[in-house]
């Protein structure tokens, strides 16, 4: 079972428009495929709103989706982030980026004597402090370079302890030759001074940007102040890059542990509930529940039950539960959080978004449904009436458009469930029929359209209108037994005089009621088809006309009108210009036929 091209463009037409991850489920239920995306209805409609695919596991993947889910996340750094996270947890078949299990690099401040600070991209519970992950390296780069810059550090591996040192079991090494470190391996920096630059990095690192950003500036002025420009464009290039940084991501943090937050939204009849699980300081989990209200409870009894019901569901054991106001906790050894700054506040702005974008998706789909309900009801109505043997949810109208045979042109409007398909309508140029002959033009405009249906393999309406009477119905009928398709397809004509509906081979019309939403439903589709088919005749007429005026000027020829259409625009405008101001842009000579000409009109 998969949903159908229907369900799958309903769901693509609520996605926001906001960086997030997106998640394909099969029909078993199954994560099949978990994508990021800087946009997530742009990216999710790349997926379905395609004619071909440009490989067979692209083509397969689409054709198992069965549900999509998304979570909202605040930048698109933050979708990277946690679609690594998401797809190391699940693991879904189609993400093929897990077989080099790429993980991002962190910055890990060492807990050992003297700390190292370096970057790495494995986290080992050893007690050492890690910050990050980082979605770019060279970022990594440039902090580790402007940390060696302030603070020499060592980087080597030697055991520091107070007994090696004072034993002298070490010699300097190159590193402090070249000013890189102090070297404490032999005493010649104290471990109080070591201790004072390792706090001043961890304010660094923990995201005060703008000072660093403050402190480069400075430098970068420094440096073009003593005409070192090569070295202040460096820096003027870290600090476009720092000012482009989000110091601190919302998806993950290392000064966070385990915990769960929840956010809640309701309506009169629902409430929602958003759940998001941090493991380690990464979301590994999002869900949304719905709560049907069946009495007047309130928010915080609705928000308890929720909480209980998703920790059971998934099992979670956290000691901290963030919610957005207090609740009585059902639990002895669970701390109760209602956070009003720093990351964990960051945390339930994020739930808070997601939990509002779920509400919206639902009572979107909840109108379409009703819509939907709406349509099908009347084209059931429809089927009825007219006798159909099928639900008409594919319905094409034609009509013809001239006047005393002038620019005879034709339109072909399409309505599916009920309603136009504006994409889909088509209007026709009549290439074989001289006069104004209505039948035979319905006879050219009714095969050309369904002769290109049958060679591009697409499907057939289940009922054709045609805007006319017994004649033009009998030159469609003919065009169809033509193509052999009279058989596989419903045709009926509506005549205008007292809106009768005319079947094939039947002398005598049905009058349907005129309040009946049937005929309300045949007329707009005809008076839509008018419509457009009007509005294709009168451009033609008005291009006609045009040319054809001009062209009545001896000496004047088509690329000489042409050029003043392009420069004037309107034969109006042309006729009110003096010689002079013609004699600019063409000869005198075609100047003064011209005026010649409009001066006898």
């Amino acid at each position: 079972m998969k949903s159908s091209p229907e369900d799958i463009k309903s769901i693509i037409s609520v996605l926001p428009e906001s960086p997030g991850v997106y998640l394909y489920y099969n029909s078993l239920g199954d994560i099949i495929y978990i994508g990021k995306a800087k946009n997530l209805k742009k990216r999710v409609s790349s997926y379905f709103l395609r004619e071909s695919y440009e490989n067979n596991k692209l083509r397969v993947l689409v054709s198992k989706v069965f549900r999509i889910e998304y979570i909202v996340v605040n930048s698109e750094s933050d979708a990277l982030l946690l679609e690594n996270n998401l797809v190391k947890k699940h693991q879904p078949r189609y993400n093929v980026m897990l077989k080099d299990d790429k993980t991002y690099p962190w910055i890990c401040i060492k807990e050992e004597t003297f700390p190292r600070v370096f970057y790495t991209r494995n986290v080992v519970n050893d007690g050492s402090k890690y910050f990050g992950p980082y979605t770019s390296v060279y970022l990594v780069k440039i902090l580790l370079d402007l940390i060696k810059q302030l603070y020499p550090l060592r980087n080597c591996s030697l055991n520091l302890s107070k007994e090696n040192i004072e034993r002298n079991k070490f010699k300097p090494c190159l590193e402090y030759h070249i000013g890189n470190c102090k070297a404490p391996c032999i005493g010649l920096q104290s471990m109080q001074d070591y201790n004072i630059a390792i706090e001043h990095i961890h304010l660094i690192l923990k995201g005060n940007i703008l000072e660093l950003i403050k402190y480069l500036t400075t430098l970068m002025k420094n440096h073009s102040s003593e005409f070192r420009f090569e070295e202040a464009h460096i820096i003027k290039q870290k600090i476009e890059i720092l000012e482009k940084y989000k110091s601190k991501s919302t998806v993950v943090s290392s000064t966070i542990n385990d915990l769960d937050v929840f956010s809640i939204l309701d309506d009169n009849t629902s409430a929602y509930v958003n759940f998001l699980r941090v493991v380690e300081g990464r979301i590994v989990q999002a869900h949304t529940l719905e709560l049907k209200r069946k009495l007047d409870e309130r928010l915080d009894d609705l928000l308890i039950i929720a909480v209980v019901e998703l920790r059971n569901r998934f099992s979670s054991k956290s000691k901290e539960i963030i919610v957005p106001f207090k609740i009585n906790s059902p639990w002895v050894n669970v701390k109760i959080i209602v956070p009003q700054r720093g990351d964990k506040r960051a945390l339930l702005e994020l739930s808070e978004r997601n939990v509002k974008y779920y509400k919206l998706e639902k009572q979107k789909n909840a109108e379409r449904k009703k819509e939907k309900h709406s349509s099908k009801r009347v084209l059931e109505i429809l089927k009825k009436d007219l006798n159909l043997p099928v639900l008409p949810e594919h319905i094409e109208c034609f009509d013809n458009s001239n006047i005393q045979g002038t620019s005879p042109v034709a339109a072909c409007v399409v309505f599916k469930s009920g309603k136009p398909s504006s994409k889909d309508y088509r209007h026709f140029n009549i290439k074989t029929v001289e006069g104004p002959n209505d039948f035979a033009t319905m006879e050219e405009v009714v095969y050309r359209r369904y002769k290109r249906i049958i060679d591009e393999n697409k499907p057939l309406p289940q009922l054709i209108v045609i805007d006319g009477g017994k004649g033009q119905l009998t030159s469609a009928t003919k065009v169809l037994k033509q193509l052999n398709i009279y058989n596989n397809v419903s045709v009926i004509g509506i005549a205008k005089r007292l809106e009768e509906i005319y079947y094939p081979n039947d002398p005598i019309p049905l009058y349907l009621d005129k309040n009946s939403e049937s005929l309300k439903l045949i007329q707009h589709i005809r008076n839509e088809a008018h419509r457009f088919g009007i509005k294709f005749h009168r451009q033609k007429r008005s291009g006609n006309f045009i040319m054809s005026e001009l062209e009545n000027i001896p000496g004047i020829g088509e690329k000489l009108i042409e050029k003043l259409l392009k420069k004037f625009k309107t034969v109006k405008r042309i006729q009110e210009l003096s010689e002079d101001e013609l004699s600019t842009e063409i000869s005198q000579t075609k100047a003064k036929l011209l005026i010649r000409y409009f001066s006898l009109k």
